[in-house]
């Protein structure tokens, strides 16, 4: 057996959520709030509290897609796979 172990995104959230009460959809709720305002304007990504969010749409839904450091690039992934 390898000694390296991989612990998913997926279960360090179910973690948190149960064994340390992190209330998920409240945090939702927060960043949704917060990117609402930048998402109607267009936006590729907000920067809340030091962290940038990158935003994708699809047709009328936009996503917030994953949280990135401010400087970190958030360019749209669908222009480089031609979409």
């Amino acid at each position: 057996m390898s000694d390296r172990l991989h612990v998913t995104d997926h279960a360090v959230l179910r973690y948190l959520e149960r064994a340390h009460g992190l209330d998920v959809e409240a945090v939702r709720r927060h960043l949704a709030g917060r990117v609402a305002a930048g998402a109607r304007l267009g936006a590729a990504a907000v920067t809340i509290e030091n962290v940038k969010l990158v935003l994708r749409r699809n047709g009328v839904e936009v996503s917030v897609v994953t949280a990135l450091k401010p400087g970190w690039p958030s360019r749209d992934q669908s222009d480089e796979d031609g979409g």
